[in-house]
């Protein structure tokens, strides 16, 4: 079955084929490790995560790379302001270092307690400078860059020709000073690969360099030397947020295929953003909720994930209290049948309906219709003509795409007695005596459970 993904870089739908054998390629841009992440970046991961999960379900094999931005990441996308980093270990006392080494396991530890898939192999920008300081030299070399005095080496995208083909900028309507604040760039798109530390303030991570001796990186150099050292010069996959479009992964483009000559990244696939208060969530505007302040109000980071899982990663997705609890109440909803199901079913192996299957597939791999995949999971539980070891069999399958862990739904151990009144009752109804149903369902109720009847026989709970 082919797997159709929505290219940004032509903006339509297209059937993924990686460039060598079954093997997919896959870059994803990683944290600024300079703060926690908040619930709308850790969107965008979870937007990753399902497509590498689908790449896996369609037997392709998944080499995954993300980065660490440790260094170089400045408060503006214009190259000026501070650098993220350094920004952190002042506001919080400690070294750069610090923050970054503390950050980066925080943010691994929340995409943990969201079931996020590991990359199979984690970068950092502070261990690959050398690798960065070799693609400019190339690019020197090529005669795309030029120095500006006591700020940087820069690239000069007047001669890169297609410059913003991904963003489809209008260069031409650009006005000077639009995404720039320094006269002596040449062009409005021209950017930072490398930036000269300023005379009068020390900064904490700086490193040697051919054009001077306190240099640190660029944000967008860091992915392209990373990506092209463990992928290739051309990748099949690289995602992001939508943020990224216009800036980052432009520039990433430009300077990529202009060392090497070569068409960077095949698929560019991005993910929308999520929406607080009819604003974006951002670091910088303060609004942000973390993993961590959800955990401490209650609620399982899972249920995020599930509220994540209702939206098509292309739309927008408004959050709201209200909506997580709804998605906490379906996730809930869903371990309690799967638990029941389990209680009343002991088989380990499961024949799949290979009908349903299908379906699921069909939709996964039109550009990741997870909400479409929700609603043939929740349909499945509800068909009556499906056996229960037949559900049991299909929630495995399609909990490799979910990742809800919905198999691990823990048993309550229900007492004998208990399970023989409920089966009990459950015959009188199907025999319609629902005098008798109720009144086994009270006595049952008297002991301390709830019975509640659901449409492949009945949940059993704790008062």
């Amino acid at each position: 079955m082919k797997l159709e993904l929505y290219n940004t870089l032509t903006r339509k739908k297209e059937v993924f084929k990686p460039l060598k054998g079954n093997i997919a390629k896959l870059y994803t841009c990683g944290a600024t490790v300079y703060s926690y992440a908040h619930i709308g970046n850790l969107r965008t991961y979870i937007f990753e995560d399902i497509l590498k999960r689908v790449l896996l379900y369609d037997k392709f094999k998944v080499k995954h790379v993300m980065n660490i931005t440790d260094v170089g990441h400045l408060t503006s996308d214009a190259d000026t302001g501070e650098d993220k980093i350094e920004l952190g270990a002042r506001r919080e006392n400690k070294s750069a270092w610090e923050i970054a080494k503390f950050y980066t396991k925080a943010f691994q530890n929340d995409i943990k307690k969201l079931n996020i898939l590991p990359p199979n192999i984690w970068c950092k920008a502070t261990d690959n400078i050398k690798e960065q300081i070799a693609l400019i030299k190339k690019l020197e070399e090529k005669g795309y860059t030029y120095i500006i005095p006591n700020d940087g080496v820069y690239f000069d995208s007047s001669k890169f020709k297609g410059y913003g083909k991904l963003a489809r900028l209008k260069i031409e309507k650009l006005k000077p000073g639009a995404r720039v604040q320094f006269k002596e760039k040449k062009n409005p798109t021209d950017f930072a690969l490398w930036k000269f530390s300023r005379s009068d303030k020390m900064r904490q991570m700086e490193w040697e360099s051919p054009w001077s001796l306190h240099v640190f990186p660029g944000w967008h150099i860091e992915c392209s030397a990373m990506a092209m050292k463990y992928l290739g010069t051309t990748l099949d996959i690289h995602c992001g947020g939508i943020d990224h479009i216009p800036v980052h992964h432009t520039n990433e483009i430009a300077q990529s295929e202009a060392a090497t000559g070569k068409q960077f990244v095949r698929y560019w696939l991005h993910g929308e953003f999520l929406i607080l208060e009819k604003e974006k969530m951002a670091k910088a505007e303060g609004n942000i909720i973390t993993v961590q302040s959800l955990i401490e109000k209650g609620y399982d980071p899972l249920a995020y994930r599930y509220l994540c899982l209702t939206a098509h990663y292309r739309t927008p997705l408004t959050f709201t209290f209200e909506a997580l609890d709804s998605a906490q109440n379906s996730l809930n909803r869903l371990r309690e049948i799967i638990a029941s199901s389990k209680r009343e079913l002991k088989v380990k192996k499961f024949k799949i309906n290979k009908k349903d299957q299908f379906k699921f597939q069909e939709v996964i791999n039109d550009d990741l219709d997870i909400p479409k995949a929700l609603s043939i999971l929740w349909g499945v539980l509800r068909d009556k003509n499906l056996k229960p070891h037949e559900k049991l069999a299909l929630i495995k399958d399609f909990d490799q795409i979910f990742g809800l862990d919905l198999l691990k739904a823990k048993e309550e151990k229900i007492p004998k007695e208990i399970l023989k009144l409920a089966r009990k009752r459950e015959q009188a109804r199907k025999e319609k005596k629902f005098e008798l149903a109720d009144k086994l369902r009270e006595e049952v109720k008297q002991k301390g459970y709830l019975i509640e009847d659901a449409q492949d026989g009945f949940i059993i709970k704790k008062v």
